[in-house]
Order: C-alpha cells, then sequence, then structure tokens
C-alpha cells in the first residue's frame, strides 16, 4: 500500500446494499461483507435462501422501479450496483429498462438517503469497438456504435454513474472482465452445455489471447474500491480493469475449462467468414420471429470470440491495491473440485447454450 492511501472503513464496518445480491458475483460479494461482520441488504427479482442463512436483509424488487430501490437503500451509507440485465439478443427496451433506468434509480436512492459510496459493476465490453484489445488501459474511449444492446446500456450507466460524482457522493465503476469459478451460473454452464450438445465451434484459426477474472479476485477489487472511496478520493469518478493479469490464448482456456470438467478439447471449427455471416442471419431472424430470446451466435460474439481482450491492470494496482490473489492455475483446480463434487451437470440449462464472452 501506498503511503498516500487511505481506507476509509478501518476500524468500522459497513451498511451496504448489493443489488443482485442473490447472483453469482453478488452472492460472493455479500459473503465477503458478512465475513468482516458489515451488515448487508440485497437487492433481487426473488428470495435467496442462502442468504437468509448469512443474515442478509433482503428486498425483492425490480430494479425499474424506484420505490422498491429506494426502500432497500434506506440506511446504507456504501451500495455496491452489481445487477444488470446481461445477454446478446432480445429487445433493446428490455436492456435499456434494467441497466439504464435501473441505474439512474440506484442515483437517485443515493441522494435521497445520503449514501456517500456507490461501486459500480461495469464491463470492458461498454469499450469494445470490434477488433483487438490488448493490454489497453482505462485510456480507451467508447466506440460511436454498437452492435449489441447490453454493452450499449450498460455504456449508458455507466456514465451516468461517472457524471453523478461529487462532493457528496463519490462513484467509481470496475470492469471486470469474465468472471468464472465455483457457483458460477452463466460462462462455465453455457461452455459445458454446448460441449456436451457437439455444438461448441472454434471460429477461425486464431485463438487470441485473452484475460478473466476468477470470482473471488472480482470481489475482493470490490471490496478494496469501497475501502477507498469517498466523496473527493483519489479514485472518486474512476472507473478500473479487473483481471487476473495472466492472458492466455481463448481456446486454450475453454479447453481447461471442458478438462476440468472431463470433457475433450474443442477440435470442429467453423470458418470466420461464415461465422460472421450465420451470426447476421440468426440476429435477422430471432429480431423478427423471436425478439425476447438470444439467437445462438451474434456478429458481436463472433467478434468476441476472435479478437484479443486483455488489460492494463497497473491502475487498479496502483490505486485499488489490487492484485489477485487466487491464480489462473488454483482457479481451475478449485473449479475442477467443485464440478467434481456436485451434481453439475443435470442442471444445464439445454435451451440456454449461447457461447458468450461479453463481461
Amino acid at each position: 500500500m501506498n503511503d498516500h492511501e487511505v481506507h476509509f472503513f478501518d476500524g468500522d464496518s459497513m451498511n451496504a446494499l448489493v443489488t443482485g445480491g442473490g447472483g453469482f458475483l453478488g452472492s460472493a460479494l455479500v459473503r465477503r461483507l458478512r465475513e468482516r461482520g458489515d451488515r448487508v441488504h440485497s437487492f433481487s427479482r426473488r428470495r435467496y435462501a442462502e442468504l437468509d442463512s448469512l443474515g442478509v436483509v433482503q428486498y425483492q424488487g425490480d430494479l425499474a422501479d424506484p420505490i422498491a430501490v429506494s426502500r432497500a437503500a434506506a440506511g446504507c451509507d456504501t451500495v455496491f450496483h452489481v445487477a444488470a440485465k446481461a445477454g446478446v439478443g432480445g429487445r433493446y427496451r428490455d436492456y435499456h429498462r434494467a441497466n439504464v433506468l435501473g441505474t439512474a434509480n440506484v442515483l437517485t436512492a443515493c441522494r435521497h438517503h445520503g449514501i456517500a459510496r456507490l461501486v459500480y459493476t461495469s464491463s470492458p465490453s461498454v469499450v469494445f469497438a470490434g477488433g483487438d484489445m490488448a493490454g489497453v488501459n482505462e485510456a480507451v474511449p467508447y466506440p460511436p456504435y454498437y452492435d449489441s444492446a447490453y454493452p450499449q446500456t450498460k455504456a449508458i450507466a455507466e456514465r451516468m454513474v461517472l457524471r453523478a460524482n461529487g462532493t457528496a457522493l463519490a462513484t467509481v465503476s470496475l470492469r471486470p472482465h469474465l468472471i468464472w469459478g465455483p457457483g458460477d451460473n452463466h460462462l462455465v454452464p453455457r461452455i459445458l452445455a454446448r460441449a456436451r450438445a457437439g455444438r461448441l465451434r472454434r471460429l477461425g484459426t486464431e485463438s487470441k489471447c485473452i484475460d478473466s477474472v476468477y470470482i473471488d479476485n472480482a470481489a475482493e477489487a470490490h471490496l478494496l474500491a469501497a475501502e477507498r472511496l469517498a466523496p473527493g478520493s483519489s479514485i472518486a469518478g474512476q472507473v478500473y480493469f479487473i483481471t487476473q493479469g495472466e492472458p492466455v490464448p481463448l481456446w486454450d482456456l475453454v479447453n481447461r475449462i471442458l478438462h476440468a470438467a472431463d470433457l475433450g478439447p474443442v477440435t470442429r471449427t467453423l470458418p470466420l467468414r461464415w461465422a460472421y455471416a450465420l451470426g447476421w442471419l440468426l440476429e435477422a431472424f430471432y429480431a423478427v420471429f423471436c425478439p425476447q430470446e438470444e439467437p445462438p451466435l451474434t456478429r458481436f460474439v463472433v467478434r468476441e470470440l476472435t479478437t484479443a481482450h486483455w488489460f492494463d491492470i497497473t491502475a487498479a494496482q496502483r490505486d485499488l491495491g489490487y492484485e489477485p490473489k487466487v491464480s489462473l492455475e488454483e482457479g481451475l483446480r478449485r473449479l475442477t473440485s467443485w464440478l467434481k463434487n456436485r451434481s453439475f451437470y443435470g442442471s444445464l440449462r439445454r435451451g440456454d447454450q449461447t457461447l458468450c464472452f461479453k463481461a
């Protein structure tokens, strides 16, 4: 830790609201907060028995409902806004309702209740312009155009959060990339479901390097940000990439996840030109006939799977004191153990097999 760093919660406990507290990242963050002795409110669509067992005060509702959000935020001094609608298809208005209107309601609740700290969970996809992102830092600009509603609405929300930073409310935005690990209900299940169905294909012949972040490291980064955040602090109004700091070729990582589940590596390849054309056709078909569903492939996914995605985390290391405590190798060992000790495979949803690297 640098001499000038300040921990605003040293010796104190937080009264924290975690939106999406029942989700993968949200629940990991809630567990860490409770282990520290912090008091926690969770805001989700449904009630979770695990959170009850942790002594979490749970509120149910829709992010688009300002009254429900405000009720959950009452009595809190810190908000971790983790909840969002993720996906690669569906109607723009649904993403806007959750990600933009929902974030506006969280900001309004912070101002109404005099909450001084907001840690926002964003995504590197908000600055993805369709090409390689090899070792870029937080100076990379937002692109002029998005071809998917998820990054577009997350970018709008992130800019709202950063503009809201001021003398009464301090805000910071974290951009964790490809969160995975035991308890994952998104990335790992989708990879395994497609592999088990025989539908997993390499796109093109290259395997560009990507970085990811193990779940415990992602949760730790959020706590570190909250500890250092206050109106006027050096991290207020800033954004930070959060990863392992261990970029590896994409399909190497996929194959190592498959190996953790005793599945063979990806061997089949779909030519890049065909993949892009298929993504375009499926987007058009689903927009007309299945507007609320995700296509099995989109142009956004093709670009994500065929470009480099790894980031310079120097700023997070310097300003947040962030260091990935769980290495890639250790994370994969933990994932292997978790998969082997659970009735995991039967829980995979056959209808949710889009392989998507959007966060």
